[in-house]
């Protein structure tokens, strides 16, 4: 399955670049790289240095596959494994930024 900005959610992210763009925590704010691993709860994302990331209450900008769309990290929060099965509501609130 290709990924599309409407199916992002359930597809594997490690490789696509990803942007802290809101979170509680202002100095998270603009904290990019590559995500290089993903749990249930963190994106590690690697830029010069490794940083943990709690996918809970953030929203990412991720980019890569010809994409660019902002997801409410509270839709990752899952094992990659789980959440590539699960099912997203029709209209799950994705900003497809072209």
């Amino acid at each position: 399955m290709t990924r599309t900005p409407g199916n992002l959610p359930r597809h594997e992210l490690v490789g696509l670049a990803a942007t802290v763009i809101e979170a509680p925590d202002p100095t998270q704010i603009g904290i990019g790289g590559t995500i290089v691993d993903e749990t249930r709860n963190m994106l590690v994302l690697e830029d010069d240095d490794r940083r943990q990331i709690p996918k809970q209450d953030r929203v990412f900008r991720i980019r890569g596959d010809h994409l660019k769309v902002q997801v409410n990290g509270n839709l990752l929060h899952a094992r990659p494994v789980e959440r590539m099965g699960q099912h997203l509501p029709r209209t799950w609130g994705y900003v497809n930024e072209r």
